[in-house]
């Protein structure tokens, strides 16, 4: 959730510590001078911390201000997103098309950010065919046409094969 911020007339202190557009601390200042500094810049005053005695003040482009913080929200997002996991179950006998429908599955699961662990299920007498399960996995990554990274590559497992992709 975006955090709103007091804006050039609506800061109530009297006197204000300002940041200049590099970064550069100009001090403590009446508020007036302030609103004129940013005036003559035309840039905004945007209160940054309200809660200390004098409030910090920035002189920048507020809705600038504001896109870089829904961007590092964003990302705080897709981060948060990335530690979930999906898991997509495969038959040894798994057929072409609903490989197909399987990988859009795993395509749809990446565009939002999440890591996909496939999973290659074996019963009986598949589990004696290791090579062939890995080379059915294997040509399950081609159907995904999305770029991913490798997380964990195939390993066995009681139940078969997993691989896990970002």
């Amino acid at each position: 959730m975006l955090k709103r911020h007091n804006i050039n007339n609506q800061i109530k202190a009297k006197e204000v510590r300002v940041i200049d557009e590099r970064g550069e601390n100009l001090g403590v200042m009446p508020i007036e001078k302030a609103l004129n500094l940013s005036q003559e810049k035309n840039l905004d005053l945007v209160e940054i911390v309200a809660k200390i005695n004098p409030p910090v003040v920035r002189i920048c482009d507020y809705s600038k201000l504001l896109y870089q913080q829904e961007k590092a929200e964003r990302k705080q997002r897709i981060k948060e997103r990335s530690d979930e996991m999906k898991h997509i179950r495969l038959s040894f006998n798994i057929g072409k098309h609903d490989m197909e429908i399987k990988a859009r599955q795993a395509e749809d699961f990446l565009k939002e950010g999440l890591r996909v662990q496939i999973e290659l299920v074996l019963k009986g007498r598949e589990k004696g065919h290791k090579e062939l399960a890995e080379n059915k996995l294997k040509e399950f990554l081609t159907f995904i046409k999305n770029p991913y990274k490798i997380v964990q590559d195939i390993k066995n497992n009681p139940r078969g094969l997993t691989i896990i992709i970002n």
